[in-house]
């Protein structure tokens, strides 16, 4: 019987918005934007729509929200109170 070498599978990078650090994938936090226009985040990473992807810092979540990097990577206008429950819900996955 021959063994061959297991490979190592490649795990994807991702920029972060707010600090343009890369990052793997699965430890960052995606916000998509549907067809309909709606925001918010993808906890599972698989939901249809244009992503942007943010560290799981809520400092870097003020960073990205000052500079609106999040509206510019989504091409859309985001209201301030989708900002406040996007802000709460990524201090949650901070902890």
């Amino acid at each position: 019987m021959i063994k061959l070498p297991v490979q190592n599978k490649r795990i994807p990078e991702r920029n972060c918005v707010g600090c343009g650090n890369q990052f793997p994938k699965n430890q960052l936090i995606r916000v998509v934007k549907t067809q309909s226009g709606e925001v918010f985040l993808d906890t599972t990473g698989k939901l249809s729509g244009r992503g942007a992807y943010i560290c799981r810092n809520s400092e870097c979540f003020k960073k990205a929200r000052k500079a609106k990097k999040l509206e510019r990577s989504l091409s859309v206008t985001i209201s301030d109170e989708i900002y406040d429950k996007l802000e709460g819900q990524v201090a949650e996955c901070e902890n």
